[in-house]
């Protein structure tokens, strides 16, 4: 069997930023350093920091006053940023950049006078930090064309929209293209919010999917970026499964396969592919990589950490 590795694949700049905050914290401040949320959606990665002295929490008002505190890479909204200042905490902010920049639009578009459409999935820790930004009422989210006639708007109402920055581009473009439909003077951003490192990822995995009979994604099941790889992947026609780690590979995926795609999720470590190599080699061949693009992007640390370490 010949492996191809997609590249790129695993973590992005926003990722790499984020879980540098958690381990310089731990560093200048000493454990405990407390956590809104997971970091970033991999277990191993969060279960790698935890073991360091990190503790994940739900809510800010798990953290005890005094205590360091960290927002998650996905974004929180006004009232937690703002209860957070209220508090006699230290806030670090590992919000994703490019995130932020979502937030911003949807806040100009708010104070434009027109009614934010977000594009994404309800739930999402990152759509509802969005969703957080403006007053309520004033942003919808919807993920499919069929929820957009659906919307307590007229046609005539100003609007403007926003996406998550994780899905596909695949998958936002019909959505947009119904949005202006319905909505002839809608506004969207001057560039298209999904993120350099889920367009770079997924176009890796569309240049997988002509060669390979079988694609494995490795990311966390709740990771919204890992799963629009595998479904970027079954789009093109190809089998692609998604796996936390090697434990989920079932023997039977690869009967008969002669060319085999790997690829990670922009929060799943490389530890995590050298893994599954590891596992399979007696199957292997060899092991090639497939470059589409290369990233060299880094998001600097808040400047309360810039002087930690060796950052």
């Amino acid at each position: 069997m010949i492996v191809l590795l997609a590249e790129p694949r695993g973590f992005c700049a926003g990722v790499e930023r984020a879980i540098a905050i958690v381990e310089k914290a731990l560093e200048t401040f000493s454990p405990p350093i407390y956590v809104r949320h997971e970091i970033v959606h991999n277990r191993w990665v969060v279960e790698s920091l935890r073991a360091k002295g990190a503790v994940f929490v739900h809510e800010l008002d798990e953290i005890p006053d005094g205590a360091v505190a960290i927002f998650s890479a996905h974004g929180v909204s006004k009232a937690v940023e703002s209860e957070g200042n209220r508090r006699p905490l230290r806030i670090l902010d590992a919000t994703c950049p490019l995130v932020s920049k979502v937030h911003r639009e949807a806040e100009r578009r708010d104070h434009e006078g027109r009614h934010v459409i977000l594009i994404g999935h309800k739930g999402h820790p990152e759509v509802e930090g969005t969703l957080g930004q403006i007053p309520e009422g004033r942003m919808s989210v919807i993920s499919r064309v069929e929820e957009i006639d659906a919307l307590p708007l007229e046609p005539a109402t100003p609007t403007a929209y926003v996406t998550q920055t994780t899905l596909s581009m695949d998958e936002t473009a019909g959505v947009i293209e119904a949005l202006k439909n319905r909505f002839p003077d809608i506004l969207g951003p001057t560039r298209e919010d999904i993120c350099y490192a889920t367009q770079n990822r997924q176009n890796a995995v569309k240049s997988l999917a002509e060669r390979c009979d079988l694609i494995l994604v490795l990311g966390a099941p709740n990771s919204s970026n890992s799963n629009r790889l595998r479904e970027v992947a079954e789009r093109c026609g190809t089998r692609a499964h998604l796996i936390e780690s090697v434990r989920d590979v079932q023997e039977a995926w690869l009967e008969g396969v002669e060319r085999l795609g790997v690829t990670a999720g922009a929060s799943a470590p490389e530890i995590l592919i050298d893994e599954l190599l590891e596992h399979l080699k007696e199957r292997i061949d060899r092991v090639e990589t497939l470059a589409v693009s290369r990233e060299h992007l880094a998001f600097p640390l808040p400047k309360e950490l810039q002087g930690a370490g060796n950052s």
